[in-house]
């Protein structure tokens, strides 16, 4: 009978090989076919014009950042608000703390100017 290390040893053995066997597939048994057309850069159906290899302002990244913050607190709070009435006090303490938190990072972005587009 396998101990439970056991159990573990050899899902640790097992483990890498799943991700790894269907890139490895792919890459034996797939056609190459490469032309230029396959190669030229997509951009919704647009041709490109120029280099399409550009730098981006960091301030692009930030934005999305800070949506992604917001967007994933709507999530957070879309069940509370629909369980709010059988809430305790203590889950209603934390969803404030949690509010808080999040209104201190967005206050913290706009008084250092992230959000001004320039």
């Amino acid at each position: 009978m396998l101990t439970d290390w056991q159990f573990i040893a050899i899902f640790l053995a097992l483990a890498p090989i799943f991700p790894v066997m269907p890139v490895m597939m792919n890459a034996l048994l797939a056609p190459k076919r490469p032309s230029f057309i396959k190669q030229q850069t997509y951009e919704c159906g647009i041709e490109t014009v120029g280099d399409s290899w550009i730098q981006f302002k960091v301030q692009y990244y930030i934005y999305a950042l800070i949506f992604v913050v917001f967007d994933v607190e709507a999530v957070f709070l879309f069940p509370i608000a629909a369980a709010y009435g059988q809430l305790q006090l203590f889950a209603v303490v934390e969803i404030v703390l949690f509010v808080l938190i999040l209104t201190t990072a967005l206050g913290h972005a706009w008084g250092r100017g992230v959000l001004e587009w320039i």
